[in-house]
């Protein structure tokens, strides 16, 4: 298995208390209010820090193209960087072969299967997940 392929964790670790903490009392809500499946990615640092995007559609597609659905207009970020897509209750994100790579909690990868709190490295943008299956 390559530095680059899927990651599988089977035991999620808790999100950190400091990421909690950058959660504004409407994002508690918005999290509190989510149907199953749906989430949160919020950047936490980029020249857009503190964006939120809602996760509720089957994909989307994360790049510096403002035709994405998610824009993050740096050179650090390829035109399609990413893409995210519903799988069973969450979503797995997966490089769309960028030049500067996609990280999940520190490591490179291909693609991977998120879960409640990852971190999410692209370019110089780092994203946290929040899933609405983390708000119990």
């Amino acid at each position: 298995m390559s530095d680059t392929t899927a990651i599988r964790r089977d035991n999620p670790t808790p999100i950190p208390t400091r990421e909690l903490e950058a959660l504004t009392d409407g994002d508690r809500e918005t999290l509190a209010a989510l149907p199953e499946g749906c989430a949160l990615l919020i950047v936490q640092k980029g020249p857009n820090s503190g964006a939120r995007y809602l996760l509720n559609t089957e994909k989307l597609t994360i790049g510096r193209n403002p035709k994405n659905e998610i824009f993050l207009d740096d050179v650090t970020v390829s035109r399609v960087h990413a893409t995210l897509e519903r799988s069973g209750k969450g979503f797995t994100i997966t490089d769309s072969g960028s030049l500067n790579g996609s990280y999940v909690n520190g490591q490179r990868s291909d693609s991977a299967a998120l879960v409640h709190g990852d971190q999410i490295q692209i370019g110089k943008y780092r994203l946290i997940y929040i899933s609405g299956e983390g708000k119990a």
